[in-house]
This record gives C-alpha cells, sequence and structure tokens, in this order.
C-alpha cells in the first residue's frame, strides 16, 4: 500500500461514451477534480474496434499522475493492462453490468459519486495481474492480460452469447439466459499442466485461471482466490447432469465448503491448458475467439489502484 500523493493531480479519464452513465461519470469526475484543487480532467473516448488501449497509451505518453476507467469490464481490463508494470495508478468508476474488478475491490456499486471520490483520492493498494496467451484454431498466438479471469469452455459461452440489449433491460441476470441455453453443451477433452508438474487429463466444461473470486451478483466462485497474493487460482469444471450442475451452483451460491468432484481447485505460478477442438474463451468477460490451448501466468503486484481505505491493506 501507498499514499495518495499530495497536491494535484493530473487526471487522465478513458472513458466509454455509450454507456448509459457516461455523462453523468463526465460531470460527477470534474466536479469532484475541482472541489480537490485539481486541474480539470483529460477525457480519452475508447471506440469499437479499441476499448482503451491506445487511449491510455496516449495518457502515458502525456504524463498524466492517475488514468481513470470509467466504463465497464472491457474498458477496465484494457487500461489495467496498458499500466500494468508502470507507476501510474488506475482508479475505477464501474459503469458496466459485471464490473468484476471494481467489485472484487469492495467498490459500492450503487454509489456513483463515491465510486469518483475514491479514484482520486483513495489509498493505493498493488494487486497482481495475469498473463493469457492463446492459441488460435488457425495457429496464431494472441497475447492479453486480464485482471480477474481467464478461461475456456462454460464461461466464455455465457459471456459471448449474452445478449447485449437483455443485459441493458435487465442487467447481470442476462447472463443467467445464456447459461440456461449452454448448460447441456457437451464436454470436451483437455490436458492441463500445473506449473511445470505432469500432464492432467479431464472431460471438461470449463477450465478457467482466476486472479480472484467474486463474480456478479456477490458470487464467490473461488473462495481462496485473494488478489495480491501472488497465486493463480485453476479452477476445472466437468459437470455432466442435473443435478451435477445444482450440487456446484448449490457450492458457489451459498458457498459451501464441500468438496465436489465436478468442480477442482489448484493453485499454481502458471498453467497450460490444451484442448482436443477448438472451445471459445474469455478474459475478464470479453471473448478472445475459439482457442485450441492457452498458458496464464501470475504477474505479483504489477498494477497500483486506487481503492477504499477498508481495502488498503
Amino acid at each position: 500500500m501507498t499514499e495518495t500523493p499530495a497536491g494535484p493531480q493530473r487526471v487522465a479519464v478513458v472513458i466509454n461514451p455509450v454507456k448509459a452513465e457516461a455523462d453523468a461519470a463526465r460531470d460527477a469526475i470534474i466536479i469532484a477534480c475541482r472541489k480537490g484543487g485539481f486541474p480539470d480532467p483529460v477525457f480519452f473516448e475508447t471506440e469499437a474496434d479499441d476499448p482503451g488501449f491506445s487511449m491510455t497509451r496516449r495518457a502515458m505518453e502525456k504524463g498524466f499522475d492517475l488514468v481513470l476507467a470509467a466504463g465497464g469490464d472491457g474498458t477496465v481490463r484494457s487500461v489495467a493492462e496498458v499500466l500494468t508494470g508502470h507507476d501510474t495508478p488506475l482508479g475505477l468508476l464501474p459503469l458496466g453490468t459485471g464490473n468484476l474488478l471494481a467489485r472484487n475491490l469492495g467498490a459500492d456499486l450503487g454509489d456513483p459519486h463515491r465510486n469518483v471520490d475514491i479514484a482520486l483520492f483513495g489509498e493505493e493498494r498493488a494487486i497482481d495481474m495475469a498473463t493469457f496467451r492463446t492459441e488460435l484454431a488457425d495457429g496464431s498466438v494472441q497475447d492479453h492480460a486480464f485482471c480477474v479471469m481467464g478461461g475456456a469452455g462454460f464461461d466464455a459461452q455465457i459471456m459471448t452469447d449474452t445478449k447485449d440489449e437483455l443485459k441493458r433491460l435487465v442487467g447481470w441476470a442476462a447472463y443467467g439466459e445464456a447459461g440456461v441455453r449452454h448448460l447441456f453443451a457437451a464436454p470436451r477433452w483437455a490436458r492441463f499442466r500445473i506449473d511445470d508438474g505432469e500432464w492432467q487429463s479431464r472431460r471438461v466444461r470449463s477450465v478457467m485461471a482466476a486472479n480472484c473470486g467474486i463474480l456478479t451478483a456477490g458470487m464467490v466462485l473461488v473462495p481462496q482466490a485473494k488478489i495480491n497474493d501472488g497465486v493463480l487460482d485453476i479452477v476445472v469444471m466437468s459437470p455432466r447432469s442435473t443435478l451435477e450442475w445444482a450440487l456446484m451452483a448449490a457450492k458457489v451460491v451459498f458457498r459451501q465448503r464441500r468438496d465436489l468432484p465436478v468442480i477442482e481447485f489448484f493453485a499454481a505460478k502458471k498453467v497450460r491448458v490444451e484442448f482436443h477442438e477448438p472451445i471459445e474463451s474469455q478474459v475478464d468477460g470479453d471473448g478472445t475467439g475459439l482457442i485450441t490451448a492457452f498458458e496464464s501466468q501470475i504477474l505479483p503486484g504489477v498494477l497500483s489502484v486506487r481503492v477504499p481505505p477498508s481495502q488498503a491493506d
């Protein structure tokens, strides 16, 4: 943890202008900066084909003291990836449906003005990030990074197929509709290796690498995951029947401690997963295409984030 620098800060805001709350967010940030004695913030709008990468790089080149990500998980991940390994802190102003990183850092999603205050004046906390290298069906390789989790299978099918219009109408509950449509898809053969250990094979519905464990609606998928422990938590899901899905859902929703054979957890510094046939993939809720393999590695303490005082330690 580091203290917020004293004195005026030059604030850049990478903002998704299509979000319903974007205009209100602009006003709140400007007012808070003026109350804090800061120069007016500079806004960099994301675009359909760039959720924030080039905008954050421009902000870094111009020497801003703080970069705020105002948008959904895609905007946050893009800004965080560029800031990884730098001293410039990230401030969060969640405007999306999932808001996964903000949830894991204790943000009050119902109080946008408090979130602005935390982003501008909160404590700084070093958190982990993780790499996510995918091998696509055409043989090409893509490199990503994530704040919360990356994976392939059922989780990616949900994220890819959730309807945007339904998300606008019912929020996070839209993911449930997509989940039902993919509930009984056929499992896929996969093999995985934790760190440099032996290969293990399973018929799986999903394999995920997690940096932290809270999902939408406050559900906890990985109770043991911590965002600054230098550990990657691997989740292997293999339910096949309605009963097994129900048991696994109950474990997640009610935070049951009982172990289930259909959901396994492993702790790792890195993991490699290979699939028998191409499968959907995602990082922090953004689809990354059909892949045949992925590798993920933890990056301890590489990102500085503004957090509430309760999360500073």
